[in-house]
């Protein structure tokens, strides 16, 4: 069960919805309680399944939410199944960034949105980073987390901003993207620094959000019996920490009902407090 959120917080998340893999009629009333019980202001969303006239995130989320998919950088028969944000509060702009940066992208819906909005915490980018999945591709990988930061970079030197990205990052706390991300190793000339907020609040506990025990995981990768952290949500620093201080962060949308697993992944949640002096 989750704990109520902080007076004055938001709360963003990144979930992965697994397309309509699975049992889908199941899965996906299960997806509902999951999201419902989040109760999240902003949500990163992946694997969002939108075509002729149908949209799983508008399913699942109901009213409430505005929810800009992902429409450059594509791939497959159009059934979308790339990024997505969900926001509680009217959407100023949307920007993209095509993540299709090397000939070994094309068969993957590469691609990150970015969604600018007015919260209570002041102006928010809310991001969903949708990155190449194979294990191989760590210098996609790496190529592409250059790419969003340059773009977010971009958005807030005119108009300061707070940034929150989040998504299936496919890649573990120790790769060289996540290293450049967390501020921990420079790349291709440029140096960033974002506050996993997993790690802000639980340090180095495991926090899988690829788990061997749930039973999807076999879908994606049979006989994997190694635990993974590779979706996050990430708080983008100033000089001297994340510009949003992190009161809470979790696993969630994790829980089984009779035997259903909402999704492959485990989903992450942060609860954001008002900058400090307000």
């Amino acid at each position: 069960m989750l704990e109520g959120r902080p007076p004055g917080s938001i709360r963003v998340a990144t979930v992965n919805l697994f397309a309509r893999h699975g049992d889908w009629p199941r899965r996906r009333e299960v997806l509902r309680a999951a999201l419902r019980e989040l109760d999240a202001d902003a949500l990163a969303l992946q694997e969002a399944v939108v075509g002729d006239g149908y949209d799983s995130a508008r399913e699942l989320l109901g009213d409430g939410y505005e929810i800009v998919h992902q429409r450059t950088g594509l791939v497959g028969d159009g059934t979308h199944r790339g990024s997505s944000v969900a926001v509680r509060w009217p959407v100023r702009a949307v920007h993209e960034v095509d993540l299709h940066l090397t000939p070994r992208t094309w068969e993957y819906s590469c691609g990150t949105v970015l969604v600018e909005v007015d919260s209570p915490v002041g102006r928010l980018v809310v991001g969903s980073h949708g990155n190449s999945w194979a294990w191989w591709a760590e210098r996609e990988r790496e190529l592409q987390a250059v790419a969003v930061v340059r773009r977010i970079e971009e958005l807030v030197a005119d108009h300061p901003a707070h940034v929150v990205l989040g998504g299936d990052f496919n890649a573990e706390p120790q790769t060289s993207s996540m290293r450049f991300l967390t501020g921990r190793a420079s790349l291709e000339g440029l140096s960033t620094a974002y506050r996993d907020a997993w790690e802000g609040v639980h340090g180095d506990a495991p926090g899988h959000t690829l788990d061997p025990r749930n039973p999807l995981r076999d879908i994606e990768e049979p006989g994997e019996r190694q635990g993974r952290r590779v979706d996050y949500v990430l708080v983008r620093c100033g000089d001297h920490g994340p510009t949003l201080p992190i009161a809470d962060a979790g696993l969630a949308v994790s829980e089984p009902v009779d035997g259903v697993q909402p999704s492959d992944h485990y989903g992450v949640y942060a609860d954001l407090l008002p900058p400090a002096g307000g």
